[in-house]
């Protein structure tokens, strides 16, 4: 199909000259999109906003490999910026996408990922609404990079990191370290990719469904657990609240490959990023329907509460482990990690 629509079978520099190759790869583009793209080729979209107030935010990824297991960068671009949307309370509508793309990049790659971007967007209910292609020389970027903008609508109140308060739950929607592990185990060769899949998924269904059903006022605020891992997400909430975060090692949803895998890399789970974990912030009165809601859908079956916020007004984050035993968790100064995403 690729080469039937450009001509060529994989990306050259002319692809970005703006003469005719350029029009006939963003015919591609688009073709592949199809009915995740709204369809209208002017210089900027003219979009309806059905609300007073809106989210909007943006996001560059440049995932390493950019096509994995279950998965490839495509996937994660629209995620990333759907969940980061949804985090906050909003319902996600529109996504621009721009592309960087590699001379060289085979035309059947770029389909694969356009393909995985209209499938992903169709899943989480937005349209690609407007974008760009760049291409640059061999070596320039690592096969395609991506980014993508989005806007959402408010249509209850926002979910903020100010209404957090002591005595907060620390739910997890599903387990950490996968996605971190599948990608590392792909790149190094490790053996695990068969068996820790991806958790790469949009999460607007699964945080609508939750604020429809328990009622506002039961979350208070919702991070999605991405680049940093859970430790980053702890120390960030640590720091708003200005009180001390602890968490029960032990509780922890890890799956069993992936505690054998970042034993072997010497690295730990809570520093790993994850492309479909969420961790909520809850009034302990409604703990319990949250976990109900969460567990009733697909991306939350493993949900599970591993902590609290405290009383004690020192912005930490502490573990304790099987023992009943404290220890500070240090934020990490720099990556514990080689870039994934």
């Amino acid at each position: 199909m690729a080469s039937s629509v450009t001509g060529l079978d994989e990306v050259v520099l002319d692809h970005g000259s703006g003469a005719k190759l350029s029009g006939e790869l963003i015919s591609f583009v688009v073709e592949t999109l199809g009915e995740a793209y709204i369809g209208e080729m002017e210089d900027s979209a003219m979009l309806s906003v059905p609300a007073g107030r809106i989210a909007m935010t943006t996001d560059s990824f440049v995932a390493d490999p950019p096509f994995f297991g279950n998965g490839d960068i495509g996937k994660i671009s629209v995620c990333g910026t759907v969940n980061d949307l949804a985090v906050v309370g909003a319902r996600p509508l529109y996504l621009t996408l721009g592309m960087i793309l590699e001379t060289g990049l085979p035309m059947a790659r770029l389909h694969q990922v356009c393909t995985s971007i209209r499938e992903t967007a169709i899943e989480a209910g937005v349209q690609i609404v407007c974008g760009d292609t760049k291409v640059v020389r061999k070596g320039e970027v690592d096969q395609i990079y991506l980014n993508t903008a989005g806007i959402g609508v408010f249509e209850r109140e926002p979910l903020r990191m100010r209404d957090v308060r002591p005595g907060d739950r620390v739910v997890l929607s599903g387990p950490i370290g996968n996605h971190t592990v599948h990608l590392l185990s792909i790149r190094e060769g490790l053996g695990f990719e068969q068996r820790v899949l991806s958790d790469c998924a949009p999460l607007n269904g699964l945080m609508d469904t939750l604020l429809t059903t328990v009622g506002e006022g039961a979350v208070h605020s919702v991070r999605d657990v991405t680049r940093g891992g859970l430790a980053a997400v702890l120390h960030e909430y640590a720091r708003a609240s200005g009180h001390t975060v602890r968490f029960e090692q032990q509780r922890l949803p890890i799956q069993f490959e992936t505690v054998m895998a970042t034993d072997m890399l010497g690295i730990n789970a809570i520093h790993a990023a994850n492309e479909g974990c969420l961790c909520l912030f809850v009034d302990p009165a409604a703990e319990q329907d949250v976990l109900a809601v969460l567990r009733s859908h697909k991306y939350g079956v493993e949900a599970t509460t591993i902590g609290e916020v405290t009383e004690d007004p020192e912005p930490l984050v502490l573990m304790r482990d099987e023992g009943g035993r404290d220890s500070v968790v240090e934020e990490l100064e720099g990556a514990e990690l080689p870039r994934l995403c």
